[in-house]
Parts: C-alpha cells; structure tokens; sequence
C-alpha cells in the first residue's frame, strides 16, 4: 500500500483526549492531527519523536491531518488503525498472503448474519470470515495485542466462533506495524478475558495470522507471518 499523497514530517508534542496529537512540524508550524487509534498506544508514545502525517482528504475537517507512524528507536511504527483493513484486502485480492490466497472475490466491510465483517472472501467452494486488527504494543521481542481492555474485539471473536460452527472459514488477522519484534501473543495482564477468548477461538478452529507489516514514509507492506505464542 503506497500513500497516495506526501507525507508531512514533525515530532511529537503530546496526544491527548485519544483521538488528538499535537505534532511540530519541521518549519515550526504546531497543527493538531486525528489519532484513530483508540487505544492506550504503550510503547508508541514517545514526546519528540519524528511522526509522519497525511493530508485530511476533506479540506475542511478540523484536523487537517492524520498521524500515521512515529519512530520509535530508530524504527518506524505504524499506528493509523484504519490502514490494517485495506492491507489485507489487497493482500487478500491479489493472493500474495501464503494460505488466503485462493479466493477470487473479496469484499470489504460486508454485512454477514446480522455482523458487519471486515473482509469476505469467497471462491467457488468456500467462504471466509476474515477480522483484522492493529497491533503496535510490544514487551520485548513480542509483539502484544491488545493494548487497553476491548469488548469489542471480544465480540468479535465470538463472532468468528459462531461462523465457524456454520460452516464458514474463519480468520484473525493481525497485522503488527512494527519491525522490532520476532513473535505475537496476547496481552494476557491487559485483558485476560480477550485471551482466554483468543484460546476459545482457536480450540473451535478459528484460525490465527498474526502478519508483520514493514512501515516507511512511502508506504506500508505486508511482510512474514510471526509464530503465535502463549504466555
């Protein structure tokens, strides 16, 4: 996925009320950005830290930018959480993630059995209920999900069990925008109930692709699929 439009260079001042930033820009110039991430951003928030912001694709929203990564020892960390969605449904369309790559129609943000899906993806023989989630939280070599207690995440997952008794493939994509990790796992101390959940989900079979996405200034790429470990 390369970014449609340049990306704007500043540091970090602060973020504040979860979905703002204030950020510097290199001529001086201080502009507040949107922030989709929701979460606690742990071992994302660094003040002075070199960010990277895109244009807001309406002119006259009251952020005129979106913070999309910031760099973190010497790494870039990708922290927009609406990026990951559009990854994988490329991905997924252009069969380049090794064991999703044999469905010739895919959709986005489908409406399934009274849930909203963030891929579907089909072929003549079998349908597959993929979710995708962001994760930037890491302790050590471990990348950590998730990084703030998520009832919705564990809706969602209840959601994949109850597809996989119907029938249909189930996937859990997580997509790491960070390349200074080696394995994934869940935040069991943060919210134990989403990794019993997690447990729950992979004992009915639903299926666990945590990808790690390679992040610059250009562009975001998926890259290799990290082993699941359990804590």
């Amino acid at each position: 996925m390369q970014f449609t439009s340049p990306l704007t260079h500043g540091t970090l001042i602060r973020r504040y009320k979860r979905f703002l930033a204030d950020v510097r820009l290199d001529d001086g110039t201080i502009v507040t950005a949107h922030c989709t991430n929701s979460g606690s951003m742990k071992c994302c928030i660094e003040e002075d830290a070199e960010v990277y912001l895109s244009p807001a694709a309406d002119p006259k929203r009251k952020t005129p930018f979106t913070w999309e990564m910031i760099r973190i020892n010497g790494k870039w960390v990708g922290i927009n959480t609406s990026n990951p969605n559009l990854l994988v449904y490329e991905a997924i369309k252009n069969r380049s993630i090794a064991g999703l790559n044999k469905y010739d129609r895919v959709t986005r943000e489908v409406k399934f059995d009274e849930s909203r899906l963030d891929v579907l993806a089909e072929n003549d023989t079998e349908r597959c209920a993929i979710e995708v989630k962001n994760v930037t939280m890491k302790d050590g070599d471990a990348a950590l999900f998730p990084d703030a207690r998520t009832e919705r995440g564990l809706k969602h997952l209840h959601t994949l069990i109850r597809l996989k008794s119907q029938g249909l493939r189930a996937v859990m994509v997580y997509v790491i925008q960070r390349t200074d990790v080696t394995v994934f796992g869940t935040a069991d101390s943060i919210d134990p109930d989403y990794a019993n959940g997690l447990k729950e989900a992979m004992a009915a079979g639903v299926e666990v692709f945590p990808i790690q996405a390679v992040v610059s200034p250009e562009g975001i790429e998926l890259g290799a699929l990290l082993p699941f470990v359990t804590q």
